[in-house]
């Protein structure tokens, strides 16, 4: 989810010149989704590979709705914010940025000789990277310490955040895939923001009678898309049984006991990308840290009965709705990260769990070591302050958004 209501954006101080270098209805509903043909060029592509080859899954749906390489919504660059289709940490203004970076250098600390080193995977159009970068910049040993990475495979987006970093693009490097990264791996920090929890989903339902899962996807219908229940149940017989079904065992460890209580068309999301995400981030990780900051739950949370029909939600122009279908290319689509499959997979790479709780929580726990270090921040000014009570507040983003942070070979510096 997205909408919240914030305060007016804050303009961050320039970066200083280089010294150096709603509930979602049912999957078996099957409700039709009217969508009107002159609405987007990219409902066309996507009926037209469904004319082809049937029904598509809701993964492939979803990876061509938000990143068709001209149609997809990420493809455009829409503001976020007041005049966009959702806030973020990003828009409450410069403060998350600056306290990450405070965050980062206490990190850095713990580490060998040598800059920080620091990706970031989902930059969209460059903001939080800039106030990163800046406060670099302000610090007295300046931005030669850090070497910062933006993981991105779009040119257009490249374009962007080339565009909004401006003289602080002196500082960072662009990688189009994890193999563009140094090949000894990074030591620091490799992170993202709100970048999850938009990668392409499945969507299963729970057959109780038929004691299977099944997959849905999108068909046609005229010129709009439907729910459709896709030709590869996975049964649970004496062969093959629902604990071991391919997609699903990662994220929902489910026995015998807890299916046979399960409620019939009860739905369930997993993102198998957002899983390969984690595992190749870990893979590059060398020493230091590895974060994210999103929507998610965890596997127990996500199987409670209130979120029997999925997670998988729709914004559009601060509007929530369980549309999915409907308009693609025109909305921002998600569904919550499976913070248990998550941190499983970074513990299975040789990770350690530092921290697992709301992003109020973790940014607390910053300032109060900003407290114990005086002068390193900079003062509190009432905008700082406004824009920390937006981030931290739990009516605000401070419980929304989640903070899974594990390590590797990281030594703590202070409370952090």
């Amino acid at each position: 989810m997205r909408a919240h209501r914030l305060g007016h954006n804050e303009t961050p101080a320039k970066c200083e010149t280089p010294r150096q270098r709603a509930p979602v209805k049912s999957a078996r509903t099957n409700e039709k989704q009217n969508l009107p043909r002159e609405m987007s060029g990219l409902a066309d592509v996507i009926r037209a590979e469904i004319e082809a080859g049937g029904p598509i899954s809701f993964a492939r749906f979803m990876d061509l709705a938000l990143y068709h390489p001209e149609f997809g919504y990420y493809q455009r660059r829409s503001p976020v914010g007041r005049q966009g289709d959702y806030y973020t940490s990003v828009s409450a203004g410069g403060l998350f940025g600056e306290l990450l970076a405070f965050a980062f250098a206490q990190w850095g600390a713990g580490l060998d000789e040598g800059p920080l080193q620091i990706v970031e995977s989902g930059a969209h159009d460059g903001r939080l990277a800039r106030d990163i970068v800046e406060w670099f910049s302000r610090r007295q040993d300046g931005s030669g310490q850090i070497e910062y990475w933006i993981l991105e495979p779009s040119s257009a987006r490249r374009a962007w955040q080339k565009e909004t970093l401006g003289q602080c693009a002196a500082y960072v490097r662009w990688a189009r895939d994890w193999d563009d990264l140094p090949a000894c791996g990074v030591e620091g920090v490799i992170f993202a923001n709100e970048l999850l929890d938009a990668m392409p989903a499945r969507r299963w339902a729970w057959d109780a009678a038929a004691m299977n899962w099944r997959e849905w996807g999108v068909g046609r219908a005229g010129e709009g898309f439907v729910w459709v229940p896709l030709d590869r149940p996975g049964a649970t017989g004496q062969e093959t049984g629902a604990t071991e079904l391919p997609g699903l065992k990662e994220f929902f460890p489910l026995d015998a006991s807890l299916l046979a209580v399960l409620p019939d068309g009860f739905v369930v999301e997993t993102c198998p990308a957002a899983l390969t995400w984690w595992r190749n981030a870990a893979a590059r990780l060398r020493r230091g840290w590895l974060l994210t900051f999103d929507y998610g739950l965890t596997f127990e949370e996500l199987l409670s009965p209130s979120r029997s029909q999925g997670t998988l939600r729709a914004y559009h122009r601060h509007q929530v709705s369980n549309a999915v279908l409907h308009r693609p290319g025109e909305q921002d689509l998600t569904a919550h990260v499976n913070f248990s499959a998550l941190r499983a997979a970074g513990q299975a790479a040789g990770l350690k769990t530092e921290h697992f709780e709301s992003q109020g929580d973790f940014l607390i726990r910053v300032v109060g070591e900003i407290e114990r270090q005086p002068g390193r921040f900079g003062a509190w000014t009432p905008g700082r302050r406004r824009q920390l009570k937006t981030l931290v507040h739990p009516e605000h983003l401070g419980r929304a958004f989640r903070v899974l942070a594990q390590s590797r070979q990281a030594r703590i510096s202070g409370v952090m």
